[in-house]
Order: C-alpha cells, then structure tokens, then sequence
C-alpha cells in the first residue's frame, strides 16, 4: 500500500455506513406506509392544515340542553371540564382512568366515563349529566328510587350508577335483575351497596311503567 492510499490520508465522504443504512431504512419504510394506504401522498408530503393547542383553545359544548362556551387545554378531559371550569361537581372524578365510572354522562344518550375523554373531542354531541336527568324539582324515577331505597352510601358512585341505571330503563323499560346487573358492572361501589342499587332500579322500571315518571 503507497502512503496515498493509506486510510488517514483518503477523504471522508460525510457518509458513514450506518448513517446509508439509517437513511436507506427511513426511504423503505415510507415508501411502505403510502403504498399500503395508510397514508395518501397528500397526507406523505403536507402536514394537517387544522389542529388543536398547545394553548387554551374555546369550544361549544352542548349540556342539558344549553349551549356553553368554554376554553379548554388540549388535554383536558370532559370531566375536568364538567367539574372545575363549569361547576358541574355532580360528575365526580374518583379513579381518573376508566376503571370507577364514576363520571359517567350521556353522550348522545350513550352512557361514557368522562374521565377518558378528551374535551375537545365531544364536538356537537349532546352531553347530559346527572344535573339534567331533573325537570326542576321533579326528580327521575331513578333518582327518586335511589333516595326511597336508600341507594347511596358515602356517594362518590352514587351519580355514575344514577346515569347507568337511568340509560339502562331508557332503552329497557322493563330489565330483570341480570340486565341492572350487566348496566351497572363497569360502576365501582367500594361501599357495597349494589343490593339496594339493583332493588332501587327495578322499582324505578316499575314506575314509569305504572306512567308515573
């Protein structure tokens, strides 16, 4: 070997091995994604024309039948929403991940934990709390059955197994005891009291049956 073709004395390219195989990987794998549909050539070469955040952003949200208008972070959910910056405490937060119930509201008549949505992502849906299941001072035939079959113990379920049970008698107007059972198993009562919660239920079925409520 001559002191010209010694390693020290060629010039670096700028390109090391792995640098080629890192750039020839990411060329692959792109090329991969748009040609599997997961991406269109638009959506490949332009980014989102509209997004949400970082900062405060208003939105209108649709609760108990009005329209309020909130700023909220992109990271807040609806119960954070509901609770702190509307004052709708009857939505309570207690596990904060889905695993409780006790925020449960109505979207669009369809019983969710509101823990685990994000604000911004209710758009036009309807939301009902346990504030609207009230005409005034009459009270729903769940609500009232809760108090009549003393239902509730320290109450931080109380309202999540209130818009359950009130969901349930909704779209089944006569359940048996295995359909409470079924509506309400998502909802954690670490009082116990789900004897009087389904016995609260089946008489509040039988009273709107009876056109009482």
């Amino acid at each position: 070997m001559t002191k010209q073709d010694k390693p020290e004395n060629r010039k670096h390219s700028g390109v090391t091995r792995r640098g080629f195989f890192k750039r020839a990987s990411f060329t692959v794998a792109s090329a991969a994604i748009v040609d599997s549909g997961l991406m269109d050539t638009k959506e490949a070469t332009a980014a989102p024309s509209s997004f949400v955040g970082p900062g405060r952003t208003p939105i209108q949200l649709r609760i108990n039948g009005t329209e309020r208008r909130v700023e909220v972070e992109p990271h807040n959910t609806l119960a954070e929403v509901l609770r702190f910056k509307l004052g709708l405490t009857g939505t309570k937060v207690v596990c904060d991940r889905g695993s409780c119930s006790a925020c449960t509201v109505w979207l669009d008549s369809t019983p969710v934990c509101s823990c685990m949505m994000l604000a911004v992502d209710v758009g036009d849906r309807a939301i009902t709390t346990i504030e609207g299941l009230a005409k005034g001072e009459d009270l729903h035939s769940v609500q009232a059955a809760f108090i009549e079959y003393d239902a509730q113990q320290c109450g931080y379920c109380t309202p999540g197994m209130v818009m359950s049970c009130a969901a349930l008698l909704a779209r089944n107007s006569n359940p048996t005891l295995e359909d409470v059972q079924a509506a309400t198993s998502g909802n954690l009562c670490r009082c116990g009291t789900y004897p009087k919660v389904f016995e609260a239920t089946l008489a509040a079925a039988k009273s709107i049956q009876s056109g009482r409520s």
